[in-house]
Protein backbone atom coordinates (compact mmCIF):
# COMPACT_ATOMS: atom_id res chain seq x y z
CA UNK A 1 0.00 0.00 0.00
CA UNK A 2 2.71 2.51 1.07
CA UNK A 3 4.91 1.72 -2.88
CA UNK A 4 1.49 2.90 -4.33
CA UNK A 5 1.38 6.06 -1.94
CA UNK A 6 4.67 7.00 -3.04
CA UNK A 7 4.27 6.02 -7.03
CA UNK A 8 1.43 8.45 -6.67
CA UNK A 9 3.42 11.36 -5.22
CA UNK A 10 5.83 10.56 -7.93
CA UNK A 11 3.37 10.93 -10.64
CA UNK A 12 1.73 14.30 -9.22
CA UNK A 13 4.76 15.90 -9.69
CA UNK A 14 5.39 17.59 -13.15
CA UNK A 15 7.94 14.86 -14.60
CA UNK A 16 7.41 11.55 -14.64
CA UNK A 17 9.39 8.95 -13.09
CA UNK A 18 9.48 5.55 -14.52
CA UNK A 19 9.22 2.55 -12.24
CA UNK A 20 10.78 -0.83 -13.15
CA UNK A 21 7.50 -1.93 -14.33
CA UNK A 22 7.31 0.72 -17.05
CA UNK A 23 10.42 0.09 -18.53
CA UNK A 24 9.32 -3.42 -17.80
CA UNK A 25 6.19 -3.11 -20.20
CA UNK A 26 8.62 -0.97 -22.41
CA UNK A 27 10.51 -3.75 -23.03
CA UNK A 28 8.36 -6.40 -23.77
CA UNK A 29 6.10 -3.96 -25.66
CA UNK A 30 9.36 -3.74 -27.79
CA UNK A 31 10.10 -7.44 -27.72
CA UNK A 32 6.29 -8.27 -29.11
CA UNK A 33 6.25 -5.79 -31.93
CA UNK A 34 9.70 -6.91 -33.10
CA UNK A 35 8.56 -10.57 -32.87
CA UNK A 36 5.50 -9.45 -34.90
CA UNK A 37 8.49 -7.80 -37.85
CA UNK A 38 6.60 -4.55 -37.10
CA UNK A 39 8.17 -0.95 -36.79
CA UNK A 40 7.44 1.57 -34.33
CA UNK A 41 5.93 3.52 -37.42
CA UNK A 42 3.87 0.20 -38.36
CA UNK A 43 2.48 -0.17 -34.87
CA UNK A 44 1.78 3.63 -34.22
CA UNK A 45 -0.33 3.51 -37.14
CA UNK A 46 -2.62 0.72 -36.44
CA UNK A 47 -3.24 2.59 -32.71
CA UNK A 48 -3.71 6.00 -34.41
CA UNK A 49 -1.02 7.10 -32.72
CA UNK A 50 2.43 8.99 -33.39
CA UNK A 51 5.82 6.66 -34.08
CA UNK A 52 7.24 8.89 -31.31
CA UNK A 53 4.89 7.65 -28.88
CA UNK A 54 5.40 4.42 -29.02
CA UNK A 55 8.86 5.45 -28.45
CA UNK A 56 8.15 6.79 -25.07
CA UNK A 57 6.36 3.72 -24.27
CA UNK A 58 9.41 1.47 -25.20
CA UNK A 59 11.46 3.48 -23.60
CA UNK A 60 9.39 4.28 -20.09
CA UNK A 61 9.16 7.74 -21.25
CA UNK A 62 5.63 7.80 -20.96
CA UNK A 63 3.62 5.08 -19.15
CA UNK A 64 1.10 2.75 -20.82
CA UNK A 65 -2.51 3.14 -19.58
CA UNK A 66 -4.53 0.19 -19.16
CA UNK A 67 -6.98 0.76 -21.89
CA UNK A 68 -3.64 1.14 -24.25
CA UNK A 69 -2.03 -1.47 -22.84
CA UNK A 70 -5.38 -3.64 -23.59
CA UNK A 71 -5.52 -2.41 -27.19
CA UNK A 72 -1.87 -3.50 -28.24
CA UNK A 73 -2.30 -6.81 -26.55
CA UNK A 74 -5.06 -6.91 -29.20
CA UNK A 75 -3.21 -5.69 -32.14
CA UNK A 76 -0.25 -7.62 -31.06
CA UNK A 77 -2.04 -10.71 -30.76
CA UNK A 78 -0.96 -12.04 -27.53
CA UNK A 79 -2.51 -11.90 -23.93
CA UNK A 80 -2.06 -8.80 -21.78
CA UNK A 81 -0.47 -10.89 -19.11
CA UNK A 82 2.53 -11.50 -21.82
CA UNK A 83 3.71 -7.82 -20.48
CA UNK A 84 4.09 -9.01 -17.13
CA UNK A 85 5.70 -12.04 -17.87
CA UNK A 86 9.30 -11.99 -16.42
CA UNK A 87 7.88 -9.30 -13.48
CA UNK A 88 9.12 -10.72 -9.81
CA UNK A 89 6.68 -10.83 -7.37
CA UNK A 90 3.19 -13.16 -5.80
CA UNK A 91 1.45 -15.07 -9.10
CA UNK A 92 -0.97 -17.59 -8.90
CA UNK A 93 0.21 -20.74 -9.71
CA UNK A 94 -1.65 -21.22 -12.63
CA UNK A 95 -0.12 -17.79 -13.94
CA UNK A 96 3.10 -19.29 -13.43
CA UNK A 97 3.13 -22.70 -14.68
CA UNK A 98 1.09 -21.32 -18.37
CA UNK A 99 3.41 -17.81 -18.82
CA UNK A 100 5.64 -19.26 -21.05
CA UNK A 101 2.56 -20.21 -23.87
CA UNK A 102 3.44 -17.18 -25.98
CA UNK A 103 7.35 -16.86 -25.40
CA UNK A 104 9.79 -18.37 -23.03
CA UNK A 105 11.09 -16.53 -20.16
CA UNK A 106 13.79 -13.76 -21.69
CA UNK A 107 17.14 -14.07 -19.53
CA UNK A 108 20.05 -11.61 -20.14
CA UNK A 109 22.31 -14.40 -21.62
CA UNK A 110 19.67 -16.09 -24.12
CA UNK A 111 19.93 -14.65 -27.63
CA UNK A 112 15.74 -14.70 -28.65
CA UNK A 113 15.47 -12.00 -26.28
CA UNK A 114 17.68 -10.01 -28.24
CA UNK A 115 16.08 -7.74 -31.53
CA UNK A 116 19.11 -8.58 -33.41
CA UNK A 117 17.78 -12.42 -32.96
CA UNK A 118 14.19 -11.75 -33.95
CA UNK A 119 15.17 -9.52 -36.81
CA UNK A 120 17.34 -12.77 -38.27
CA UNK A 121 14.46 -14.78 -37.55
CA UNK A 122 11.46 -12.91 -39.29
CA UNK A 123 14.45 -12.19 -42.30
CA UNK A 124 15.29 -15.98 -42.55
CA UNK A 125 11.22 -17.16 -42.67
CA UNK A 126 10.74 -14.37 -45.78
CA UNK A 127 13.24 -15.99 -48.05
CA UNK A 128 11.68 -16.90 -51.14
CA UNK A 129 11.73 -20.91 -50.68
CA UNK A 130 13.58 -24.07 -48.89
CA UNK A 131 16.28 -23.80 -51.31
CA UNK A 132 17.76 -20.29 -50.51
CA UNK A 133 17.22 -21.32 -46.74
CA UNK A 134 18.93 -24.07 -46.55
CA UNK A 135 21.73 -22.30 -48.11
CA UNK A 136 21.63 -20.04 -45.51
CA UNK A 137 21.86 -22.18 -42.86
CA UNK A 138 25.05 -23.88 -44.09
CA UNK A 139 26.31 -20.26 -44.68
CA UNK A 140 25.63 -19.93 -41.05
CA UNK A 141 27.47 -23.25 -39.93
CA UNK A 142 30.30 -22.76 -42.37
CA UNK A 143 31.28 -19.17 -40.59
CA UNK A 144 30.54 -21.61 -37.32
CA UNK A 145 32.73 -23.78 -38.02
CA UNK A 146 29.90 -26.24 -37.26
CA UNK A 147 30.06 -27.57 -41.29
Amino acid sequence: MLGLALERKKMSGKAFTPTAVDEHIGQRLQLRRTMMGLSQKDLAKKCGVTFQQIQKYETAGNRVSAARLFELSTLLETPVSFFFTGLPGNMPEETKASRSLHVAEQTANDPLGKNESLQLINLYWKLPNDETRQMIMKLMKTLNGAA
